[in-house]
């Protein structure tokens, strides 16, 4: 990769605390951009291993599960991202262990509200990025007007942020791939300044869009913004002019902004700058089969017919018999057996007829010598009294003949005992 980049087509990432919705989003995501392999290579679940089964497409695809952080670095040296779904509780300790690994390069934390010293801790370890709440809409607006996002950065309003504008925009700066680069600024601090520097420095070659949006603005307010964000350099007439004066295309309003990212689009374009892209129209993603019975759209057989339980209704019923009633009347074990497997209630003789053979196969079961003897006698078409006879054979001080060296040494004990 190029200095500076953080992700390709070919990036994949360890997902930290099994969320199937989130990683399935993902892998669909992949099959529209056609992405040849998923970009999740492993789970990490600790205490749990094996695989788990997810779409990667049409096809089902199997993503190994490992216990810890350790063996899932070990088994996916190429996956250096590491995207954590941990609670706030523990995303600290664990994002802290990935960070110690060598092949991770990125780490993405979901949770919100990990605790203040938690979070110094990680910022002085690596830099960090803390999320934004427009940027959705401004890749939408890009995307709209030019041939696509290369990479999108968020930093929102933390108390610790671990970069800044300039550190990211210096980075696009040096990939080849970034033609062009746009921020969008909310209300509030001083982050600007740093991209004001290294524009008026000569550190950022490539064309930048810039915009420091303000709600007062947007309504056509003549209030002081400053006095607002803390002070007239923080306010967005300040920044969006030091912008402009840095060398930075920076439109009237932000409604402008879409017209500004198309103006500076083209503009790289007509130098020769960009090479023209294909469009592709992406594929369908596959409608999982339980959202499209629940929608109405598919209808599917059922794989079993059942004819000793019925669970149609609002309570199961064993042969017609409603479980309630079954519980009401103190139905035993062999009143339900005489349910599913005969279909119908049996008098109290024979249930308990039944009983007795379920509490005589639960006394040993038939894999004892004696049993085991007799059973395969009488398979072999011999009479009762041949098939008996072979079991009773057997009895000694292994079965059944046990007892007989117990009162052997019950008598030596008692026989001590009077001398």
């Amino acid at each position: 990769m190029a200095t500076g980049q953080l992700f390709s087509r070919t990036t994949q990432a360890l997902f930290y605390n099994y969320k199937e919705f989130p990683i399935q989003r993902m892998l669909d995501f992949d099959f529209l951009c056609g992405r040849e392999t998923p970009s999740v290579a492993g789970i990490i679940s600790p205490g749990s291993e094996g695989y788990q089964k997810l779409f990667f497409g049409q096809g089902e695809i199997a993503i190994p599960v490992h216990a810890n952080i350790e063996a899932a670095c070990q088994a996916h040296p190429t996956a250096d991202v590491f995207i954590n779904f941990a609670s706030y509780r523990s995303a600290a300790a664990s994002s802290m262990a990935a960070l110690k690994q060598p092949t991770i390069r990125v780490v993405a934390i979901i949770a919100e509200g990990v605790p203040e010293s938690d979070t110094k801790q990680l910022i002085a370890y690596a830099r960090s990025n803390s999320k934004g709440g427009m940027s959705n809409e401004l890749y939408n607006t890009i995307a709209c007007v030019t041939d696509g996002i290369y990479e999108g950065i968020a930093i929102g309003g933390d108390v610790f942020p671990g970069s800044t504008l300039s550190d990211h925009v210096l980075r696009f700066n040096s990939i080849p791939q970034v033609k062009m680069i746009v921020v969008l600024g909310e209300l509030g601090g001083r982050d600007e300044y740093s991209l004001v520097e290294a524009l008026k420095q000569g550190k950022v070659a490539k064309p930048v869009v810039a915009w420091r949006t303000s709600f007062l603005m947007s309504i056509g307010s003549c209030m002081n913004q400053g006095a607002k964000s803390g002070g007239e350099l923080e306010s967005a007439q300040a920044k969006n002019q030091a912008l402009k004066d840095a060398g930075a295309a920076v439109p009237t309003s932000y409604e402008a902004l879409e017209a500004a990212i198309k103006e500076t689009f083209d503009k790289v374009v007509e130098e020769g700058n960009i090479a023209s892209v294909k469009e592709f129209t992406p594929p369908p993603i596959p409608e999982d089969l339980s959202f499209a019975i629940k929608s109405g759209k598919v209808r599917a057989p059922t794989h079993i017919i059942s004819t000793i339980s019925d669970d149609r209704g609002e309570e199961p019923c064993y042969a017609g018999v409603p479980m309630s009633s079954i519980i009401e009347k103190g139905y035993g074990v062999g009143d339900i057996i005489s349910l599913l497997w005969f279909k119908r209630s049996l008098p109290r003789y024979c249930t308990q007829f039944i009983e007795i053979c379920v509490m005589l196969c639960a006394d040993h079961g038939p894999c004892v010598s004696g049993a085991h003897n007799t059973i395969v006698t009488a398979r072999a078409g011999k009479d009762l009294v041949s098939s008996l006879v072979s079991g009773l054979l057997t009895i000694g001080p292994r079965f059944g003949g046990a007892i007989d060296d117990a009162a052997c040494y019950f008598k030596d004990a008692r026989d001590r005992d009077q001398e």
